[in-house]
């Protein structure tokens, strides 16, 4: 049962932190110095669970929705070659960000911004987008941060209460800030006014509805991991809002998603935080 649960936790670690990641972690982790959060502080807690799986693949779908933010990732972004790829770099990143020394934790909002001044493009309509446009980068913010927070409280080890939800977002604000998110909400009632807002913006595309089949459909996995990502897949999409699911083409089954998928998804949760347990707090934090 050991060596079954250190390889599957060796199997996971290496899919979402890439062939680099212990070399990351031990660096992240093992460094001495300053750090910008604590180490059991709220947002440590959230990007060190499990329940991250789920709220990646929600906050993907729930960004898709924006057209200029989807438009950016479309053509920019390797998500149809490159997958894990990209996985592991944002892995990495809110790794180094929530739990690496100060220095290397600027130097990877640094790396993003500089990224980020370099995709530009052309909506169909003939206006420009920017990937540093500071109202984009609010919105990519805002879903992220109630994806990561939603799948934790709904999946995760020990949920938040609601100090702890509204020092989580706060926290995640001032990583937001230092990307040039411009007025990032601090509590999770500024949270749910900030995605309100973005209401009128949003609407499934054909570059959407692309991503979102590819994400659901086409992993790039082999056949005995499919089943359990379509596990963590229906988890994510239990926790999309009903408005969401006619724009992108998704089920809502809410007697079977309040039921069976929420069944099943903390069984993968769990079994994917046992098997992390396998390795070292580090490398599990880092592949959270």
């Amino acid at each position: 049962m050991t060596t079954v649960r250190e390889r599957l936790g060796q199997a996971l670690f290496l899919r979402v932190a890439g062939p680099d990641g212990a070399k990351q972690a031990a660096r992240i982790h093992g460094r001495p110095g300053p750090r910008w959060f604590e180490p059991n502080s709220p947002i440590a807690r959230v990007h060190g669970d499990a329940s991250m799986f789920v709220g990646g693949i929600r906050a993907l779908l729930l960004q898709t929705l924006h057209p200029a933010a989807m438009r950016a990732v479309s053509e920019h972004s390797g998500f149809r070659g490159d997958m894990w790829g990209r996985l592991a770099r944002t892995s990495t990143f809110l790794a180094v960000t929530t739990f690496g020394h100060a220095d290397d934790a600027q130097q990877a909002v640094d790396m993003v911004r500089r990224i980020h001044d370099r995709i530009t493009g052309t909506m169909p309509d003939g206006s420009a987008y920017a990937a540093s446009d500071p109202h984009l980068l609010k919105w990519v913010h805002v879903a992220e941060v109630d994806s990561f927070l939603l799948a934790h409280t709904t999946y995760g080890a020990e949920p938040l209460d609601q100090a702890g939800r509204d020092e989580y977002v706060a926290q995640v604000a001032e990583v937001g800030r230092r990307l040039g998110v411009v007025d990032p909400p601090t509590t999770e009632a500024e949270l749910r006014e900030a995605l309100a807002a973005y209401r009128p913006e949003l609407r499934g595309t054909p570059e959407a509805r692309e991503a979102v089949r590819y994400l659901l459909f086409k992993p790039p996995l082999p056949l005995p991991a499919r089943a359990p990502y379509g596990v963590l897949v229906a988890a994510a999409v239990g926790l999309m809002p009903a408005w969401t699911r006619r724009h992108l083409l998704l089920p809502w089954l809410p007697v079977s998603e309040r039921t069976v998928v929420r069944v099943l998804g903390s069984f993968a949760v769990g079994t994917i935080r046992w098997a992390m347990t396998a390795s070292s707090p580090a490398a599990r934090r880092t592949a959270s």
